[in-house]
């Protein structure tokens, strides 16, 4: 049936960066072996499995970090050769400063040089082929979508990766767009079976609401194909796979039907080893603290002027307040005028304070309130008592996010990292219950990876 017609899936595509990323180093690395006589990394050394090991591992921790794997990345040229010269650079360093784990250099350092360019030539082959044959329309998967107009517009907009999913036929009530690559078919005249063979459809999306037009013919329809293995979701299902939050559908009265807890808020092992490890980082940043006080003390001094530290009320766990230690990044007084959010362009925020924002700095004394317990190093971002009022008033199920504790970084700063509306508030809680939804230590690796790269690349509000 026209429903295995062959595409590449977000997984698969992911799957094959990194697969095919090892065995074009790999090669790459044999050849520079085989047919020019390097000798630093001998195919022939009995170690030379452990040695290529720690260099994949290597390569998977700075490519996850500097985005070489990254889908958007992926498809662009100029974007992977940047990434990709990061993580080799990064990843050729410390291999070389690995010898235990690594071979030993050699005395003719240039040998030293032929190797990162054996990886980063091979590496970059792959890709390019991945750009000119798997990043390819010929590999999209079709996808038709059942539902009215306003479900099917969200669903568009929201569809993140129109090279890999494309929404190509909708079945509705009425007609809403004049886009000629989207075929209008009415829901009273729809044979489903018919429209996946004419337009090639690999997946049906349906809505997630009762619609007036749900009727028992395409019930019927959408059972039958199921039965035979027809791909089926629903567009929240589709979102949240797309955008990694929960969809906005979702907060209606129905939303304790399928908002479910994670199992790791009820497992004792993983609560154990993340208060464990909240309190090792924390005094380890605690000493980093303490180590960079003088040297923002004179950033202090000359773009800063003013206290060096300031406290402010914030809400954690259970709706509790508590006090969060932060490095100053705004004029002294900036909310003579009233409580009011961080914006984008924010005049009170200062030249030395930028700065601190950007890299993250302003954050560390905040490993304090971490050793302490009144935060983790991952979860929601606490936010203001005042602040908390109004959301909770205009945002539904926004007291949620305070079921676990408030963390240092978290799922909705890596993924939308500026907030300076209430609608910008809403999506980052879309983010943050997808994390209560979903946490494990996965998710938890996945956060501090991008944690790292919202911090090199100086994402930071």
């Amino acid at each position: 049936m026209p429903q295995d017609q062959f595409h590449f899936s977000i997984s698969e595509r992911k799957v094959y960066l990194r697969v095919l990323d090892v065995v074009y180093m790999a090669l790459g690395l044999w050849c520079l072996n085989y047919f020019f006589g390097n000798e630093y990394f001998n195919f022939e050394n009995p170690a030379i499995y452990t040695w290529l090991l720690v260099l994949i591992i290597y390569h998977y921790f700075f490519g996850e970090i500097f985005e070489l794997f990254d889908l958007k990345t992926a498809s662009d040229r100029y974007l992977t050769f940047k990434s990709l010269i990061i993580t080799v650079v990064f990843t050729v360093i410390l291999y070389f400063f690995t010898p235990i784990l690594s071979p030993v250099l050699p005395q003719n350092r240039m040998q030293l040089v032929y190797f990162s360019m054996a990886i980063l030539i091979s590496i970059f082959i792959n890709r390019l082929l991945y750009i000119q044959f798997i990043f390819s329309p010929r590999f999209l998967k079709n996808i038709l979508v059942i539902a009215e107009t306003d479900e099917i517009e969200n669903v568009l907009n929201l569809n993140q990766n129109k090279e890999v999913n494309k929404i190509t036929t909708y079945v509705s009530n009425n007609e809403f767009t004049t886009d000629e690559s989207l075929t209008f078919i009415d829901y009273k005249e729809a044979n489903l079976e018919q429209i996946i063979k004419e337009k090639y459809i690999s997946e049906i999306l349906v809505s997630s609401n009762s619609s007036k037009f749900f009727t028992k013919q395409i019930n019927n329809q959408l059972i039958n194909l199921f039965e035979k293995g027809f791909i089926i979701n629903s567009i929240d299902s589709f979102i949240e796979s797309e955008t990694f939050r929960i969809s906005k559908n979702q907060l209606n009265q129905n939303f304790y039907n399928y908002f479910t807890f994670s199992k790791s808020h009820q497992n004792s092992l993983y609560l154990v080893f993340r208060r464990v490890l909240d309190i090792l980082i924390a005094l380890i940043g605690i000493v980093f603290f303490i180590g960079i006080i003088p040297i923002i003390f004179l950033g202090n001094i000359i773009g800063n002027r003013g206290a060096l530290i300031y406290t402010q009320k914030r809400v954690g766990r259970r709706g509790a307040e508590f006090t969060i230690i932060k490095f100053r990044s705004m004029v002294p007084n900036a909310e003579k005028n009233g409580v009011e959010w961080s914006k984008k362009g924010d005049v009170r925020i200062t030249p030395f304070g930028k700065f601190l924002r950007k890299t993250r700095i302003d954050e560390i004394p905040q490993f304090i309130n971490v050793f302490k317990g009144e935060m983790s190093l991952i979860g929601p971002r606490p936010e203001r008592p005042e602040f908390v009022l109004k959301l909770e008033k205009e945002i539904p199920y926004y007291a949620i996010r305070h079921v676990i504790k408030p963390g240092l970084s978290g799922w909705a700063q890596v993924m939308h990292p500026y907030a300076s509306s209430v609608d910008d508030q809403e999506k980052k809680l879309m983010y943050d219950l997808y994390y209560i939804k979903e946490r494990n230590f996965i998710l938890d690796l996945k956060i501090t990876i991008k944690t790292f790269s919202t911090v090199l690349f100086f994402r930071g509000t």
